[in-house]
This record gives structure tokens, sequence and C-alpha cells, in this order.
């Protein structure tokens, strides 16, 4: 990633060179056009840059995830039955909350057992 002061100086060089991506690029070396845009959009926006990375917001709420991991319990234990029934969230995501919420499972077993 890049430090606050590489990402200042290449927006006051893409505002400096009329906001022409190619040629901030080329001279500085970096970034990649999407990145100087953001950036550029961020600094327009609150007429400076953050400092750190603001994480990203959860995509489900934590009701959405009890309501989810509450209806796998009561509904036979199937993951493929509750993503049908509630129409969210993926399988890996809804297996992380199973995984969180039952410790004690641990993996489906399937297929047959050799001795």
């Amino acid at each position: 990633m890049y430090s606050y002061e590489d990402r200042m100086e290449a927006v006051a060089l893409y505002i400096k060179l009329g906001k022409r991506p190619k040629a901030t690029i080329r001279q500085l070396g970096y970034p990649s056009k999407n990145a100087l845009k953001g950036w550029y959009l961020e600094y327009e926006h609150h007429l400076d840059l953050r400092l750190g990375f603001a994480p990203r917001a959860p995509k489900f709420t934590q009701a959405q995830k009890e309501v989810a991991v509450e209806h796998y319990r009561t509904h036979g234990r199937c993951v493929s039955a509750t993503m049908r029934a509630l129409g969210y969230p993926g399988r890996a995501t809804l297996t992380a909350w199973v995984r969180e919420a039952f410790p004690e499972i641990s993996k489906a077993v399937t297929g047959v057992l050799s001795r």
C-alpha cells in the first residue's frame, strides 16, 4: 500500500497535469489509473485523504446472522435449506457463522467410511 505522502503527491501531480492519469502514472511510476482516480475523488470530497484505511462495513447485521444460525439449528441443520429459505448468505459465510456458533461441529462426514 502507499503512504499518505505518496498518495498526496500523486493527487497533487494529477491536478497539476490537468487530471491526466497516464501522464501522472508515467511520471511517478505508480499507482494504477483506478487507484489514482479513487484518491482524487476522495481528496475532492473531503479536501484531504485518510491517514489509514477504513474497515468495510459488515454485509450482514448481527440480527440477520442470528436469524440464519437459528434457522439452521431449528430446521435440521441443513446449510442448503437455510440458504434457500432465507435467500442469504452464501455457503461459505453461513458455514463460518455455524462453526462460530457451534464449535463442537467440526466437518460434515459424507460418503462411506473405510475400515
